[in-house]
């Protein structure tokens, strides 16, 4: 006849959990019911707990506060940067502004050279050379303009400087003038 191995070992793996489930019981009940602590240990265990928690506390609360200050920091060097990015880019139109009255003024001078050889009078040559005058005029003046911005630019404000609107009715004068050299 066979032998019911798995049924013997069956009923040793449970009689070795019964006896397991009583020890640990036994030893549940007699760590509550053992000796109690003195009431002078609660209190400084409850004590180091209630500090350890505050410490925990303030420290995380420091740790916020330094967060928020650097948040706030890193706003005003956004906002500082893009007011000196839309400072540049006022400069930058200033600038070409500028270069252009330059170019144009530079264009109608070298353009009225043809015109002096074409005329005989005096009175046109004259005309003409006040002219001239007015264009380098309105040339220095946009250059000096260019400088101005760009020391504004250094000292971080924005301006359009004075050389600039002078450089811009000086070069209108002198194409006037030279426009009526060359209709005399």
């Amino acid at each position: 006849m066979a032998v019911p191995w798995l049924r013997i070992l069956d009923a040793v793996i449970g009689v070795t959990d019964l006896a397991r489930s009583r020890r640990i019981a036994s030893v549940s009940k007699s760590a509550e019911g053992g000796p109690p602590l003195p009431a002078g240990l609660e209190t400084r265990l409850a004590g180091v707990v209630v500090a350890a928690l505050r410490e925990a506390f303030d420290r995380d609360s420091r740790r916020l506060e330094l967060e928020r200050e650097q948040m706030e920091e890193d706003r005003r060097r956004a906002e500082r940067a893009l007011q000196l990015e839309l400072l540049r880019q006022a400069a930058d139109r200033e600038v070409t502004r500028l270069r252009a009255i330059a170019g144009m003024a530079v264009v109608i001078w070298l353009g009225s050279l043809f015109i002096v050889l074409r005329v005989a009078s005096v009175a046109s040559r004259v005309v003409v050379g006040f002219g001239w005058l007015l264009l380098l005029g309105g040339i220095a003046a946009a250059f000096n303009g260019q400088a101005s911005v760009a020391d504004s630019l250094t000292r971080e404000r924005a301006s359009t400087s004075d050389a600039g609107f002078i450089a811009l009715w000086l070069t209108i004068a002198g194409i006037a003038l030279v426009a009526l050299a060359a209709l005399l």
